[in-house]
This record gives structure tokens, C-alpha cells and sequence, in this order.
């Protein structure tokens, strides 16, 4: 399998920079030292010797003792180093020195694919290293950007390296437990999107691939150790250092995204004291930033720029003065500027789940979350959720309960909270909420959902459940209400529910089972 790999990805690099040569994208050959106004293909010696492929991008017309700011952007899981080529040149234009490079593991940079690992974050500060000797770059100015996985590498480097003085992490993790194994739930589907990417573009280590093989195979007795590989490559771990270095951070995600869900960058957002912005818009993972990889107008990468303007060259373009959370909602309509994160949401609304409700596990009623990648972009372009007729759920496989109807539209904007009291037959098992808005028709859109799953709980006894959902921004048009449904099986996640197993929902008088909607303010 390793040849017909290799192959492949030197054919795919081979006909991609073909294109870019075609289309003029490129400048002379290759050369050890970037020249000015050229796109350079170079070899970085990485950490331990391996060697990483980039590209350099310099200003246009620099002459000898001119310093420029530095921009490095680790590529993302997957792609190769020409994926940043459009916004390097724009980039380059605006005045920075860029430095696009291969991250190590992938198509043809050496090593294997560390996941962020300790070599990851050292082969960042290399490529700063050889970068400030080998191009016109000023060692006071330095910054990180990427989508994904180069968003992720980015912090994780900025935490480790205080020269980096201002990121833009888009699309990224802070954590990396909270994005594939929120609600102690495996996200299946991601990671066999990422374990897929990363096998036909990349080598995994043998780490990587014990982990993954772990995950699948749900060995609850390595768990302890999974946890502990993923926090090690979070940023939210080292959040102080990041802090401590005084870099501003910027953050960008998608309301939908499936691999790197935007709970775990609010979450981070609100421990960060540095200056700091955080956008949310429609969307699934690096679809709000695509557009912009090929040189179209993309107001991420236009706030990217803004950001480094700021940050890097002390541009007073004001965007210190903006309000730092910025959401765009995927009914429609244009940013919506706040404080801080807390105050995104108003006031909270509840509305009772009263009675009892006993569904059958293993069967999928129709409530789901979609596809991993094209539900949420359907959204992002058409406006089109994955959706359910509420009515014809089945009640056997499916618990439901609805709001009244709304006199007025609701602006759902951050996480709805379920509170609720589980009776389970089995010691283990899977729960998956779903909040849809739903019209007069029945017919349910998806406003959020999350998985929840348990082990070790003693059957027949009663336990609580707190479960905060996926953060969103949604208005719930009047004359519609809200809906949460409860099933035991979604194709974005594997399932822990023994053959046979019955979960029992019930509201006791001491404490009521409810949701909480945060709203804002009309």
C-alpha cells in the first residue's frame, strides 16, 4: 500500500503546481532563499532532522535591510503546501513574509503524522528559525495562521514559542477530547474522515494508529490513556502559557462543524485574558474559509488580515474596538457584534419535560444529525438542516416533547441545556438529544443535538443527566415551537446500548426534567 501512496500523492502535488505554474502563480525555480516578489519552493529541516517542504512568499520590490513581518501557516490535515498560495500572495502584497509548509507526515514532508505531538509544535518554531535567517522577516513580528489542522498546530506553537505574537486559528480545536469525544461519545464519522484523509495523504505512526484503533473499538480499559494523548495536544491545556506570552488570539469557526464542534473554542475563548476575537458563521468545518483558499473574497480571510494588520504592524484599522464576539445566524442576516460570550444569550427559556417516556435502544427513529461535512454545508448554502416529521417519529425508539407554540420569533443563540432523570436496563448505554424547530406542518428542522453516554451506572436505579448541546445561533420563526427528541442510535456516533436495552425518562416532583433555551434579546 505504500508505493501506490506515494505515488499518488507526488502525482496530485505534480499536477497542482502545474496548474499554479499555468495560471502564473508561480515565479522562477526553487532556491534556497526566497526571492523578493517570488514564490520559492524550499526544504526546512524540521525537528530531528526531517525534513518539511514549504513555500515562500516575500514582498514585491524589498531591498537589502528591509524587514518585513513573518506569517507562518502549517497546512491542514490532508492538503498540501500550496493550499495557502492565494492568501500568501495577497498576504505577501499586504507586507509580510509567508511561509507555507507541509506539516511533518504528510504527502511529501518527511515523518509521520504526530497529531500535534511534541515534534509538531518543535517543527513550528524551526520553520520560524529558518525563516528569520534565510528571508527578509523581522524576528519582533511574528504570526501563525492555518485552517484545521494548521489551526490547531498554530496555538499549540504559539503556546510554546513566545515569539509568536498574534494567531489565527480557523476552523480549529483548542480541544481535542471535547471535539471527537464530547458526552464520552466517539464522533465516528469525523474521525473516519480524518483516519481516511489522513491514511491516502499521510503515514500515521504507529501511536496514531493504536489510538485510533482504541477508538473504534471502544476499549473502555484505554481510555484513561486516549484522554491523556488528547489533552496533550490541546491547546486548552497550555492556556496559561498562551496568556502568559501575551499573544492575541483570534478564532473562527462554523455553527456546524462536525469534526471540530465550536463548543470547545468558547469555551477556550473565555479563559483567554490576551486581546482576542471570536466569529461564528454557518457552516461545517473549513467551509466558511474555502472560498478564500482560491483568491475569491472571503471575509474570514479578510479578518485575518485585519487581525495581523492590527497585531503585527500596528495598523489602527479598529479592530481592537469591535465588539470581539462576532455571529453570523444560519436563519439568515448579517453579524451580530458582543461583549464576551456570556452575554450572547439574554436570558434562558425553559420548557418541561413532564411525564414518563420509555424508549427501546438499537434502532434509529429518524432523528439524526446528518452527514458529517454535507448536512451542515446544505445549511450554509440553501439553509436546509436536516429535518424530521416530529409527528411521525416513532415513540417506541424516539422520546419527544414540545414547547408551546411561539407568539414570537425566538433568537436562539448559544448551547440549550437538557436536565433529566435516566432509568437504564443495562450498565451501559447511549442517549442522542436533538432541539428542532418545528412548523405547523410537523415537519422539524435541526436547531441542535449532542451525544450523551454512560457506563457503570447500576440498573433499575435512577441518575441524573445534564447534557449541553452543540452552541448555535437559529431564530425559531413565530408560530413555530421547539422539540426535543431523544433516540439511542445516530450515524455521527458510536453507540453503547446493549442488544435489548430500555431507557426510562422521567421528571420526579424534587426535580424536574427540562431544556433550557438560551435566548437573546428581541
Amino acid at each position: 500500500m505504500g508505493l501506490p501512496r506515494t505515488l499518488l500523492r507526488t502525482a496530485a502535488v505534480g499536477s497542482l503546481s502545474a496548474a499554479l505554474v499555468t495560471g502564473g502563480a508561480l515565479g522562477p525555480a526553487p532556491a534556497a532563499r526566497a526571492a523578493t516578489g517570488s514564490v520559492d519552493f524550499v526544504d526546512i529541516t524540521g525537528d530531528g532532522g526531517t525534513v518539511l517542504k514549504a513555500n515562500v512568499v516575500t514582498p514585491r520590490g524589498a531591498g537589502a535591510g528591509d524587514r518585513f513581518p513573518l506569517l507562518v501557516l502549517p497546512t491542514s490535515w490532508g492538503l498540501p503546501q500550496i493550499q495557502y498560495l492565494a492568501q500568501a500572495r495577497r498576504l505577501a502584497d499586504a507586507g509580510y513574509v509567508v511561509v507555507s509548509y507541509n506539516v511533518r507526515g504528510f504527502w511529501q514532508s518527511g515523518g509521520q503524522i504526530e497529531v500535534g505531538g511534541p515534534r509538531d509544535v518543535a517543527d513550528a518554531s524551526r520553520v520560524i528559525d529558518w525563516a528569520l535567517a534565510n528571508t527578509p522577516a523581522d524576528a519582533r513580528h511574528i504570526g501563525m495562521a492555518g485552517v484545521s489542522y494548521g489551526a490547531g498546530i498554530s496555538l499549540l506553537a504559539a503556546a510554546h514559542d513566545e515569539r509568536v505574537g498574534a494567531v489565527a486559528a480557523l476552523s480549529g480545536w483548542a480541544d481535542l477530547i471535547e471535539s471527537i469525544y464530547s458526552g464520552r461519545t466517539q464522533h465516528s464519522q469525523a474521525v473516519a474522515l480524518l483516519n481516511g484523509t489522513g491514511t491516502l495523504t499521510g503515514r500515521p505512526g504507529p501511536e496514531l494508529q493504536q489510538i485510533l484503533a482504541d477508538f473504534f473499538a471502544s476499549r473502555l480499559e484505554r481510555e484513561e490513556e486516549m484522554i491523556a494523548w488528547g489533552k496533550k495536544r490541546s491547546p486548552a491545556t497550555y492556556v496559561d502559557r498562551i496568556n502568559a506570552n501575551g499573544t492575541a488570539v483570534m478564532l473562527a469557526n462554523a455553527w456546524g462543524d462536525t469534526v471540530f464542534p465550536p463548543d470547545q473554542y468558547t469555551d477556550f475563548y473565555e479563559k483567554l485574558t490576551v486581546p482576542k476575537r471570536l466569529a461564528l458563521r454557518p457552516g461545517d468545518h473549513g467551509t466558511a474559509e474555502l472560498t478564500g483558499m482560491f483568491g475569491l473574497p472571503n471575509d474570514v480571510w479578510t479578518d485575518t488580515g485585519r487581525w495581523f494588520d492590527h497585531h503585527l504592524k500596528g495598523v489602527d484599522n479598529g479592530v481592537d474596538r469591535e465588539a470581539p464576539v462576532r455571529l453570523m445566524p444560519r436563519s439568515g442576516g448579517g453579524y451580530e457584534g458582543c461583549p464576551d460570550w456570556r452575554s450572547v444569550a439574554a436570558a434562558d427559556r425553559k420548557f418541561d419535560l413532564s411525564g414518563t417516556t420509555t424508549i427501546r435502544t438499537n434502532v434509529n427513529s429518524g432523528a439524526d444529525g446528518g452527514i458529517v461535512l454535507l448536512s451542515s454545508v446544505l445549511d450554509q448554502i440553501a439553509r436546509t438542516p436536516a429535518v424530521a416529521s416530529i409527528p411521525l417519529l416513532p415513540r417506541r425508539w424516539a422520546a419527544v416533547w414540545q414547547s408551546e407554540k411561539y407568539g414570537n420569533p425566538q433568537r436562539v443563540r448559544g448551547a440549550a441545556r437538557l436536565h433529566t432523570t435516566v432509568t437504564a436496563t443495562e450498565e451501559s448505554g447511549t442517549l442522542v438529544a436533538y432541539l428542532y424547530d418545528v412548523g405547523p406542518l410537523g415537519l422539524g428542522k435541526l436547531v441542535s443535538n449532542a451525544p450523551y453516554t454512560f457506563h457503570g451506572r447500576t440498573p433499575g436505579k435512577p441518575f441524573g443527566v445534564d447534557l449541553e448541546l452543540f452552541s448555535t445561533a437559529y431564530d425559531v420563526p413565530a408560530g413555530h415551537r421547539l422539540a426535543l427528541v431523544v433516540d439511542t442510535v445516530d450515524p455521527l456516533y458510536i453507540e453503547h446500548n446493549p442488544s435489548g436495552a430500555r431507557l426510562t425518562f422521567s421528571s420526579p416532583a424534587n426535580d424536574p426534567s427540562y431544556v433550557s433555551v438560551p435566548l437573546r434579546e428581541q
